[in-house]
């Protein structure tokens, strides 16, 4: 493979350069994102402050002063640049491959709890056995983080229920709720406004501020649904934290 016609590298502020893939969503693009993240990480390179990993680019934030002083005569965006020029060659060469978790995620899909659900399978000319067995029947690989902190970005859902968007949000979306948009799958970690079509709830605490690691989810982890009865949702939302 011709790497060197694979991605781009451009600045996106003064202190902030991104390596681009390019706009196309699957698991090998992905992959290879997700294991210049980890060479970043254990090289902990002087300067730089934040690493943000998304479906097909990586991001670094980086403090100038900082990485000049190791950049050896160079601009600190140009030293940037040769080091993740780098490390698509060092991946390209020695592919590897990323250490995500295997988590299973409770989801009840009752109405009660599954405002757009209704309406979907109608749409969608399914029974809600159906549609429920459509989506919990995948492993899910975790893109990205983004939209809110521990909003996990899914994918591919089965084309059977691919699903647009709502095309006017809610201004309030309960904690724990499951929605898809497009092929994409995804729990708000907390209530918040949100535009995706809800089929579903966990019990799980998906986000929290006060834990060293506050994401249930990480970049490049694997996840299954397991369907729950209405009963058993109350039940394990009383003590959420048991159950992880």
């Amino acid at each position: 493979m011709d790497l060197a016609n694979t991605y781009e590298i451009y600045p996106v502020s003064d202190h902030a350069i991104t390596l681009d893939f390019g706009q196309e969503i699957n698991a090998q693009t992905n992959q290879r994102i997700m294991l210049i993240f980890q060479v970043l990480l254990e090289k902990s390179i002087t300067g730089i402050k934040d690493i943000i990993p998304a479906y097909s680019s990586i991001c670094l934030v980086y403090d100038c002063k900082a990485v000049l002083k190791i950049a050896g005569g160079i601009s600190a965006y140009d030293f940037l640049k040769r080091l993740l020029d780098s490390l698509v060659i060092e991946v390209g060469n020695n592919p590897g491959s990323t250490t995500g978790r295997n988590l299973k995620v409770p989801v009840c899909y009752h109405p009660t709890l599954a405002p757009d659900l209704m309406l979907l399978i109608d749409t969608l000319q399914l029974s809600i056995e159906e549609f429920v067995a459509l989506h919990s029947n995948k492993i899910y690989r975790i893109y990205m983080i983004g939209f809110l902190p521990g909003f996990a970005y899914m994918g591919s859902v089965n084309e059977k229920i691919i699903s647009p968007r709502k095309q006017s949000p809610r201004t309030i979306v309960p904690a724990g709720s499951v929605g898809i948009a497009g092929a994409q799958t995804g729990i708000y970690p907390f209530a918040s406004p949100g535009g995706w079509q809800l089929i579903g709830r966990t019990p799980l605490e998906i986000f929290d501020a006060n834990k060293k690691q506050p994401s249930f989810f990480m970049p490049g982890d694997n996840v299954c649904f397991e369907p729950i009865a209405l009963e058993q949702f109350y039940e394990m939302q009383k003590q959420p934290s048991k159950w992880v």
